[in-house]
């Protein structure tokens, strides 16, 4: 009885949290990126959100509102900085010394999720929605330095669904 418990609260412990830093061998990075992606349109209709109560209003209410539309986008932004920084940067890039083959593709990738990291800052800290237009394109820009060009396809095709 006690070892079919812990069974479960592990697999619904897995199920709540993000990917873990154990040495599974279980990933799905095509659902990474089309989290992050859910992540920037919740940032952005916050940030739509914040801007349209702060220009209409000044009731409790909406100052209430503002609050957690605030809440709302830093959770997002923080939960892309996870992803990158746990789950690609930790996990699935690895690392190419000067000279080794794929250094300039792993010098691409991670600079593209540096920039990510820093744009997913500036969400955190205005309200500028061009920020999210910025983090959009550079996971585009992740995603076709990352996949090949089957992954790409199955990306776009779960995207679609």
């Amino acid at each position: 009885m006690l070892k079919s418990l812990t069974i479960s609260t592990i697999a619904i412990a897995s199920l709540l949290y993000g990917h873990c830093q154990v040495p599974c061998g279980i990933y799905d990075d095509a659902v990474r990126i089309i989290q992050m992606k859910e992540d920037v349109s919740t940032i952005q209709k916050s940030m739509i959100m914040i801007n349209d109560l702060s220009e209409n209003s000044d009731s409790s209410q909406d100052m209430n509102q503002i609050i957690r539309w605030v809440n709302t986008k830093e959770e997002h932004a923080r939960n892309i900085q996870t992803i990158v920084s746990d789950y690609f940067l930790t996990q699935r890039i690895k690392f190419k010394d000067t000279g080794q083959d794929g250094r300039e593709k792993y010098v691409q990738q991670t600079t593209v999720l540096q920039q990510l990291l820093v744009a997913a800052m500036k969400c955190r800290q205005t309200v500028d929605v061009s920020n999210c237009k910025k983090m959009l394109l550079l996971i585009d820009e992740f995603s076709s330095l990352y996949f090949s060009e089957h992954g790409l396809k199955h990306l776009q095709e779960i995207t679609k669904k």
